[in-house]
């Protein structure tokens, strides 16, 4: 009988005894993630109209925002070990999934290689310093390579890194803050009230509002495919407490990313109060040199490979492992970002960054929305899992599509890109609130829900009942493996 191509084995839920990353793990990877240049860029574009501290206002609440809904659809991958690509099944598809997927992980392709740009630009710089060495194309080649091997390796090879490498970014992006802060004082300008083009009124909250939602469209993609990472992460057993249950998650969303957002946020406004240049790495080549530059550099090495492996390696290659089936394993998956995330010449992205941020923010947050109905709203977080890897089972729906999914996705999406300042609200409340009319009042009454119909825990609930989803080749019962009461987690 003729394997399906829904269950590839990366693609199974993940059982109690496989999520390896820790509380401390996941937050430290979230201290390198925040290490990006589109962050300093949002500080940098900031300070051209608000002085800093409403800068860092508004980022703090962005960011706490954003936080609170990766929290929620974190729980996905928590409650039941699936990605997300396996999830979206539900609200889209088993074929659907793929069209708003492979947008998630062309995305994250396309931020692997921007990110991989500039670290091989800080590698080509230590290079240069320390041999004379001079191209910045061989760099991206090698560190492509680098990180593309470290992510193939596994969730505990990535988590491992970041424990070493967190460390190393905090230290040195202090140094980082207090080189900028001398250099914004020799040529005058007081940091905590300059501001370029200074603005009041109404057009002050419209450049707040700019700075909060840049904020929540830079993670929207985290945001949607957080299950793909947080089903690694370590959680008890039979516990039925969601905030109990999602501790290690809400750790680092809360209080991990939205603490190193907003600093790398203030040193990218630092650096543009500094030399007008948003980009670190710039201002401080005209002041450091030598070792002290090198070191610096390596610091924006570390956390771009922290950060491509974690939030755009692992999602995009988790989704291409999902088109490919059974026969295109994960190791494929990550080639395949690194190639899309090279061909599309990342080196000539920058200019467009912060627009692209919130337009692409706003698109997948009509799909943030949709999940958060799907899941919390109309099944309660109760799912047929099984069900999620049949070709012929109840996410079947119409050859293999949810209409519900898509015409909310589409609406959302559309809505979101005519208020790009609003992006992610607008995409988020439009896409929930048509997918949950449309699926409730119409779809899943056509195409009945074995969970919705009998929402019991025993039956559809993951690992707050201790349950482990096995899935069988040839079953379509929900198999399930108990959890001992007594394992210890941590």
């Amino acid at each position: 009988m003729k394997k399906s191509h829904l269950k590839s084995p990366d693609l199974l839920p993940i059982h109690q005894k496989d999520r390896k990353i820790t509380k401390l793990g996941f937050s430290f990877m979230w201290v390198g993630m925040c290490v990006v240049l589109a962050a300093f860029a949002i500080g940098g574009s900031g300070v051209m109209s608000l002085s800093l501290p409403w800068v860092i206002l508004a980022t703090v609440i962005g960011s706490l925002a954003i936080g609170f809904f990766i929290s929620l659809i974190a729980d996905i991958g928590i409650e039941h070990g699936l990605s997300f690509p396996v999830y979206m099944r539900a609200p889209f598809g088993t074929i659907g999934t793929h069209i708003p997927s492979i947008t998630r992980g062309v995305t994250a392709s396309m931020w692997f290689g921007i990110n991989t740009y500039f670290g091989a630009t800080a590698m080509n710089g230590i290079l240069n310093i320390l041999f004379g060495f001079d191209n910045w194309f061989v760099c991206f080649l090698i560190f492509a390579v680098v990180q593309l091997v470290n992510t193939a390796l596994g969730i505990k090879s990535i988590e491992r890194f970041a424990d070493m490498a967190a460390p190393v970014i905090i230290l040195i992006s202090l140094w980082m803050y207090s080189s900028l802060s001398d250099k914004a004082a020799v040529a005058g300008r007081d940091i905590w009230s300059w501001a370029e083009s200074p603005v009041t009124g109404g057009a002050a909250f419209t450049a707040f509002l700019v700075v909060i939602f840049s904020n929540m469209g830079f993670w929207a993609t985290i945001s949607a495919d957080i299950p793909s990472i947080s089903r690694f992460i370590k959680a008890p057993a039979n516990e039925k407490n969601w905030f109990k249950r999602n501790k290690g998650s809400l750790i680092g969303n809360m209080i991990a990313m939205p603490l190193t957002q907003t600093f790398m946020i203030i040193i990218g406004a630092v650096a543009y109060i500094a030399v007008l240049n948003y980009d670190p790495v710039v201002a401080l080549q005209e002041s450091a040199g030598g070792f002290i530059l090198a070191i610096l550099l390596l610091m924006i090495v570390l956390a771009q490979w922290s950060t491509n492996t974690a939030a755009n390696v692992v999602p995009a290659a988790t989704i291409f492992s999902n088109v490919g089936g059974p026969k295109f394993p994960f190791w494929a998956g990550v080639i395949t970002a690194g190639i899309v995330g090279t061909v599309v010449q990342p080196w000539t992205l920058f200019g467009v960054i912060i627009p692209i941020l919130l337009i692409v923010g706003g698109i997948l947050s009509a799909i943030v929305g949709i999940l958060f109905a799907d899941y919390y709203l109309l099944r309660k977080r109760r799912v047929n899992v099984p069900e999620l890897y049949e070709d012929h089972g109840q996410y079947k729906y119409m050859g293999g599509v949810n209409a519900a999914g898509f015409i909310a996705w589409i609406i959302g999406g559309v809505a979101s890109y005519f208020v790009p300042e609003y992006g992610f609200l607008v995409g988020f409340l439009i896409g929930a609130v048509i997918y949950y009319v449309l699926a409730k009042y119409w779809w899943f009454n056509k195409y009945r829900q074995a969970e919705i119909e009998d929402p019991s825990d025993e039956k559809y609930l993951g690992i707050s009942v201790g349950r482990d989803w096995v899935i069988e080749d040839h079953s379509y019962e929900p198999v399930a493996e108990e959890i001992p009461n007594n394992v210890d987690l941590y």
